[in-house]
């Protein structure tokens, strides 16, 4: 059995947990924020959408819905084996922390896993701007 280093890569957002649960359970918003996950997200059935991603067209499968701030999404190229990324919302006082595991997956050099987690990073601080912005959850 073979462990996968991981990051855990996390942000604290000034929005109720309810408001930020529910625009991050919606997946045609990820493209606001997760510029990472890709763009032009359609529906495919179920729990998958495809998207146009930084590796090509793939099938996104998201966790549904749960009372538990589970935000689970997979990555699923055509033909091959998903990337699966953990993602947790937790209540902290009147808002609350973001929590997105980063794995490091074989053949992804040293270099490379730093960016991607530079990236998860960045992605984070963009939807924490956009949660506490006045009115964002309404547009």
């Amino acid at each position: 059995m073979t462990v996968q280093p991981a990051r855990h890569i996390g942000i604290g957002i000034e929005c109720p947990f309810a408001e930020t649960y529910e625009f991050l359970a919606e997946p045609e918003n990820f493209p606001k924020w997760a510029s990472g996950l890709g763009h032009s997200f359609e529906p495919a059935g179920g729990l998958d959408w495809r998207a146009q991603t930084p590796m090509g067209p793939m099938t996104l499968r998201f966790s549904p819905r749960n009372a538990h701030g589970v935000l689970d999404h997979s990555v699923i190229p055509d033909g091959g084996a998903p990337m699966h990324n953990p993602m947790r919302l937790l209540a902290n006082g009147e808002g609350c922390e973001l929590v997105f595991t980063l794995y490091r997956r074989g053949g992804v050099t040293e270099a490379e896993y730093e960016r991607d987690a530079a990236w998860v990073a960045h992605d984070l601080a963009g939807l924490k701007a956009l949660l506490e912005s006045a009115g964002s959850l309404r547009a």
